[in-house]
């Protein structure tokens, strides 16, 4: 990451609380205010291992940082309350970007009854480090021009009407968080929704660590080759015809193309 001179850092408000997206694991993934942030921290509270650990290499020696993997919402709470209330700059590290499954109207909800306000700095999504890892676009001209972001249900019920199978009746490309563990009932729920076996599916394991695996087949194969690479968690499915070869080239670029800024 870049060296700020001391003039050129943003200086931080120490009475909210700052919820900062950790990205999807590659630790140059943050963005540049997240970093700052990081930087800057008397006291860091982060996700456990959903976090890169070497993202806390960007804190201070200094910074009080807290694995939260562990505790409850009230003592997560109770650390960030004392940090604000010894005048500390306090960040809430968190998997990738804060508005995907992110847990963080419950904690703003606790914040606010100890009249304390929090600031969300956005960060990189796993399903768009997926697909980059991939190197394909969600959508894709004449062949999806939609993405459907969803869970199945587990010890968190879905809405009635956000069921695996109604959502495949769309046909169009999903990214599915936090179901790889019931891989095989996903597989039959995508079926029975309307999707046929051969669609294509990547099944992504912590995308963009390290360690990050990649397993590609069809609805009618995935569920097998996810077993035998022993994948059980921390990994997205992607399903839909955006990961085939059908291709059409969209009209941006096309010679015979007229529109604002260039005539055919």
């Amino acid at each position: 990451m870049p060296e700020f001179h001391h003039n050129d850092e943003i200086r931080f408000d120490t009475e909210k609380i700052w919820f900062v997206g950790a990205g999807p694991g590659d630790k140059s993934l943050i963005t540049l205010k997240g970093y700052q942030l990081l930087r800057q921290a008397q006291v860091v509270i982060y996700a456990g291992s959903l976090v890169n650990p070497e993202l806390l290499s960007y804190c201070r020696p200094d910074a009080e940082c807290h694995d939260s993997a562990g505790l409850t919402l009230s003592e997560i709470t109770e650390l960030m309350v004392k940090g604000v209330k010894g005048k500390k700059l306090v960040v809430r590290l968190q998997t990738g970007d804060l508005s995907l499954f992110g847990s963080i109207r419950e904690q703003a909800e606790e914040l606010a009854n100890h009249g304390i306000s929090f600031v969300s700095v956005p960060g990189v999504s796993s399903f768009l480090g997926a697909a980059a890892q991939l190197g394909v676009e969600y959508t894709v001209p004449e062949i999806a021009q939609s993405l459907i972001i969803t869970r199945m249900e587990g010890r968190t019920p879905m809405p009635p009407q956000e069921t695996l199978e109604a959502f495949a009746a769309h046909q169009t490309s999903m990214a599915i968080f936090l179901s790889v563990q019931n891989i095989q009932e996903v597989v039959s729920r995508l079926i029975q929704g309307g999707y046929e076996q051969e669609t294509p599916v990547a099944v992504v394991y912590k995308a963009t660590w390290p360690d990050s695996q990649i397993v590609r087949g069809t609805l009618e194969t995935i569920a097998e080759q996810v077993r035998c690479a022993g994948i059980r968690k921390t990994a997205l499915i992607l399903v839909g015809a955006f990961l085939g070869e059908e291709f059409h080239y969209s009209k941006l670029y096309d010679a015979r193309f007229s529109h604002e800024y260039r005539n055919a």
